[in-house]
């Protein structure tokens, strides 16, 4: 072998091996790079939420906010998506799982875990992409401990109603409509219209009688609608939520059971809210429930080990065992104290479930629906004319617009 062949098989030997240290430093470098995530829990319940990550041992940076949609939204068109986004309802991610950004999410958790609707919700004709890791009970009402309501609707001044918000401003008056449609109207109904369903119109008689019912109640006091449209539903900070906020003013609130952590010490005791609904009272025919959702925009061996110890029954045990948390997972023991297995026995009963309509929904429908609910209460507190039909029919034009979602749910409710 000559020198000048020797030196060069030399060389190409030692880039070889620089190379490969290369390479495995690199991957060295990625194991290490924290996984990053993005979710809805701030102040401290986003603490609460960080130190049940900090058990995993999986290193993370996480970035809670209100405004999550819109912070997706940005960091998916730069580039740059978080490794796991957690998200308020499903039909933001169902957009992204058709446009194959989302990775699939089989075998990484026990789908048996979890009962209806929230399996439904996890299963699309193409697989699963997203795990409920939280859950919330809707379809109550909350009440001053020792101030339960009469089992009959309620005139506007009595209820709490905050229709602001940091992210989507106008889904507490969306909660009211949805859930009208389905005390009114029963499960089946309201689950076709959530899907956009031609049996179930925003025209249609469902929708609007429901609407109409609303609206009424908004208009019975134009001041009490303006303190609507003007507060936070939250309440101002330090003043323990709207129920606690005012001891002379509302004694009601049309809220989810994650109100709860809004009222810190305060003892409040809930109700089903279909009694009390205008136009009542109606049966109790289902609860309406709401989730954040775990979904994987990165195949991150470590992004995927940590998803996969959210959703066990061990990480979702952990983060349950936090006063306000409760968890969709059938394997996490129900919370003591007569709240705590009143929200339970709802979230896990034989009635029907149904998840939130408007998280179901097509981001464009979704935020017109909000949109149109501020719009009812802004005409409502001016005493001008609501024009429901006008909006329900501009309503139907998003709806008509929308493409088919191939990652889209085939269901919104549990069976009875």
């Amino acid at each position: 072998m000559t020198r000048p062949f020797k030196v060069l098989v030399f060389l190409v030997v030692l880039l070889l091996v620089s190379g490969g240290g290369l390479v495995t430093v690199w991957a060295q470098r990625d194991r290490e790079e924290p996984v990053t995530i993005l979710g809805p829990w701030t102040d401290t319940q986003g603490e609460q939420f960080e130190q049940v990550l900090r058990s995993f041992g999986i290193p993370f940076d996480y970035q809670g906010t209100a405004a999550q949609r819109e912070v997706l939204l940005s960091k998916v068109q730069s580039g740059e998506p978080p490794d796991i986004a957690i998200m308020p309802g499903v039909g933001e991610l169902a957009e992204y799982a058709d446009q194959n950004l989302l990775k699939q999410l089989g075998g990484l958790y026990d789908e048996d875990e979890y009962g209806a609707p929230w399996k439904s919700a996890g299963r699309t004709p193409r697989g699963v992409y997203w795990v409920p890791v939280k859950a919330d009970l809707k379809s109550v009402v909350w009440y001053r401990e020792g101030e339960k309501p009469a089992s009959s609707p309620a005139p506007l001044e009595s209820w709490c109603i905050g229709m602001g918000d940091d992210g989507a401003s106008g889904w507490p008056g969306s909660d009211w409509i949805e859930d009208l449609v389905l005390q009114r109207e029963g499960p089946d109904v309201y689950g076709k219209w959530a899907l956009g369903d031609d049996d179930a119109k925003w025209t249609g008689k469902a929708v609007r009688t429901a609407w109409e019912a609303w609206a009424g109640l908004l208009q019975q006091n134009g001041e009490a609608a303006r303190r609507a449209l003007l507060t936070d539903h939250r309440g101002a900070p330090g003043r323990h939520g709207l129920l606690f906020s005012d001891r002379g003013g509302c004694a009601l609130e049309h809220q989810g059971s994650f109100a709860r952590s809004f009222y810190e010490r305060n003892p409040a005791g809930l109700t089903d809210s279909a009694p009390l609904l205008p136009e009542g009272p109606y049966p109790v025919r289902a609860h309406e429930v709401t989730g954040d959702f775990a979904a994987l925009f990165s195949d991150r061996p470590e992004a995927r080990n940590l998803i996969e110890k959210l959703a066990s029954r061990e990480g979702q045990r952990a983060w349950a065992s936090f006063p306000n948390v409760f968890s969709a997972n059938q394997q996490v023991p129900p919370k003591g104290g007569p709240v705590g297995r009143a929200i339970a026995d709802r979230l896990t009963g034989k009635r029907p479930r149904c998840l939130d309509a408007s998280d179901v929904m097509a981001p464009a429908v979704r935020d017109t629906f909000y949109e149109a609910a501020l719009l009812t209460i802004a005409r409502a507190e001016a005493g001008t004319d609501l024009d429901i039909t006008g909006l329900l029919t501009d309503l139907q034009k998003v709806q008509d617009a929308q493409p088919d979602r191939d990652a889209a749910l085939e269901t919104v409710c549990s069976k009875p």
